[in-house]
Parts: structure tokens; C-alpha cells; sequence
């Protein structure tokens, strides 16, 4: 049986969960990415972060991770993890400026493209 914790990617809503794992340093990354708005580059930033941290893509159906849930696997892979604090915060910089630069080449794609293409026309 999967408890109801187990999603395929992590879920925004663990990181609360997360903040008091470790220094203040890294108290302040999650309260920095919680405060931000739903779905903005630092919420984004955090879960592709995090995805990466725990292996998420490698996650299935079959796995310890995936019977123990999102929110276990999260605290464990924090917890254990061996770098300082400093190294997420970093991490978490690097992933906001990622999310931010491919947002922005998404937007530029999507500009480049004629609006008149997408347009659907009824026969005349």
C-alpha cells in the first residue's frame, strides 16, 4: 500500500516541512522560497532543487522512496546531506537563475512566434 505522500516529482508543499533541519542559513532558503508567490521562479527554483536531491526521476512505484513518501524521503535526504549550509543556499541560487534564464528563453520563443499562425480560421 502507497501512503497518500507519494507524488512523481516533490511536492511544493513538504518544504515547510524542511525548514528546521538544519542551520539558519538554510532556515532561510526555505523561508525565502515558501514566502515567495505560488508557482514563482523561487517555488519553482526549490522543487527542481529539491527533485534533484532526492533523486525524484529515478523515484518509481516499486522503491523504498516511494513506499516511505515524498515527505520522508525529503527530511532523510536533507538531513543527510553531507555539504554545509552554505552549499544549498548556493545550489538554490544557481537553480533560481537556471529557472529564470530558461523561463526567459521560453518567452523569447514564444514572441518570435506570429500570432497569426496560431489563429483558426473557419473556411470561407
Amino acid at each position: 500500500m502507497y501512503p497518500g505522500d507519494t507524488e512523481i516529482l516533490f511536492p511544493f508543499r513538504v518544504a515547510e516541512t524542511l525548514r528546521d533541519l538544519r542551520g539558519q542559513r538554510w532556515e532561510a532558503v526555505v523561508q525565502q522560497a515558501c514566502a515567495a508567490p505560488e508557482n514563482s521562479v523561487e517555488q519553482l527554483a526549490f522543487c527542481l532543487m529539491l527533485i534533484r536531491l532526492c533523486g525524484c526521476l529515478t523515484c518509481h512505484t516499486n522503491s523504498y522512496r516511494a513506499l516511505r513518501g515524498c515527505t520522508k524521503c525529503a527530511l532523510h535526504t536533507i538531513r543527510r546531506y553531507k555539504g554545509p549550509d552554505e552549499e544549498l543556499a548556493q545550489l538554490f541560487a544557481d537553480t533560481i537563475d537556471e529557472v529564470s534564464r530558461r523561463m526567459q528563453e521560453e518567452q523569447e520563443q514564444h514572441d518570435g512566434i506570429n500570432p497569426g499562425i496560431l489563429e483558426c480560421r473557419a473556411p470561407e
